[in-house]
């Protein structure tokens, strides 16, 4: 339930001059409003002269450091933060972490979780690694916050900022995300945590073959505080019920050709902006194991492991094309490092509505080669 937004903004005045704090950061702006500063992270310090409020401010072009003296110089700084209209605020101490957004309505969104494991905050000025969402966020909470997974998490974010356009301003108002196949959303919250951050007014649905995961991942929507944003639809990949055509299409280890379901998705929507990260190949393999390479790749086909292998890169190297082929503008980039997980190909694309013709000789010359059919092909030529 939303609360008012002054009583708030007193409790977190409380608990950011508390001695107990260990992290916090404002980010963000409200509807309408714009702060003096992007973003703004507070953290307590131990200099020579005695504790110190360190206080980190960044204008967009670069960061700026206070130390304020406990007291009085730290209650102005902190008032001063309060009284900006930023649209998130995150706040941990060693008994409690709080996270705040402002609605449109200008009411608060509270979630409040006491933490499992309370790490001691870091008094010295070694740099914490830069996450672009905080480790100590409410989402790792519920979902688990390993490392692997904050790496994961960090890496996909990464790739959703190089995607999107730099001032988040140029973003369209809603931004319509579309999550196919999301299973347990994390990365769904993850992607919606983040845009809500930068002040994106954002508007996200998960869609997932099982009932059970919809009505887990919504239960989980409401315990984060953020229902009215994220919702959740059961249904296949290729017709499940969206409102309305997204602006961003993720699909993010989508099995097999459910990923080239989401692409064909993607490319009816004409969506703005697409993330797939491929997993499980079998459909382009079965058809190579089906029939004789051309000279001179039989050495490649005759192993099965090398077979599987090539027609990874084949198939994805089939999609790249047809979305070239279909007005974006594409990359392929590694999603995550490969000691995380052998799946880490991340295909990037941008509409820019303009087909590349010129990648239609060489797919046609590479699929007749190989007498293959992509499933993409496929799905496309039937819409």
């Amino acid at each position: 339930m939303p609360e008012p937004l002054d009583s708030v903004l007193t409790e977190l005045r409380g608990l950011l001059l508390d001695p107990a704090l260990r992290r916090a950061v404002a980010s963000g702006r409200r509807r309408g409003q714009t702060p003096s500063v992007t973003r703004a992270e507070l953290r307590p310090v131990a200099l020579k002269s005695g504790p110190h409020l360190q206080i980190v401010t960044d204008d967009g072009n670069r960061p700026f450091t206070r130390n304020a003296t406990t007291g009085a110089e730290a209650a102005a700084a902190v008032d001063a933060l309060l009284g900006e209209p930023f649209g998130n605020w995150h706040v941990e101490t060693d008994a409690a972490t709080v996270q705040v957004r402002i609605t449109k309505k200008g009411a608060a969104q509270v979630h409040r979780a006491t933490p499992t494991a309370p790490v001691p905050a870091s008094r010295d000025h070694d740099r914490a690694r830069q996450w672009l969402l905080d480790p100590g966020d409410p989402l790792f909470t519920v979902v688990g916050g390993t490392a692997a997974k904050r790496r994961q998490v960090d890496a996909f974010l990464r790739a959703l900022a190089a995607t999107l356009p730099a001032d988040p301003a140029a973003l369209p108002a809603p931004l319509r995300v579309v999550d196919l196949g999301c299973g347990n959303a994390y990365l769904t919250f993850a992607a919606y945590r983040y845009l809500a951050d930068l002040g994106a007014h954002v508007q996200v649905v998960g869609v997932d073959v099982r009932e059970d995961q919809r009505v887990r991942n919504t239960a989980l929507a409401a315990v984060l505080g953020c229902a009215d944003a994220v919702t959740f639809v059961a249904g296949a990949i290729e017709d499940a019920a969206v409102d309305a055509a997204p602006d961003l299409v993720l699909a993010l280890h989508a099995c097999d050709t459910a990923t080239d379901q989401a692409l064909a998705r993607a490319i009816g929507w004409k969506a703005r902006w697409v993330l797939a990260a491929p997993c499980c190949h079998h459909d382009i393999a079965a058809q190579l194991k089906g029939r004789p390479a051309p000279v001179p790749y039989g050495e490649i086909t005759r192993h099965a492991i090398l077979r599987e292998r090539y027609a990874d890169v084949l198939t994805d190297a089939f999609r790249a094309a047809l979305l070239r082929l279909n007005g974006y503008k594409v990359d392929v980039v590694e999603f995550v490092d490969s000691a995380h997980t052998p799946r880490n190909l991340l295909l990037r694309a941008r509409r820019t509505g303009r087909a590349d013709d010129s990648a239609r000789a060489e797919y046609d010359a590479l699929t007749g080669e190989w007498g293959v059919t992509p499933a993409l092909e496929r799905l496309l030529s039937s819409h």
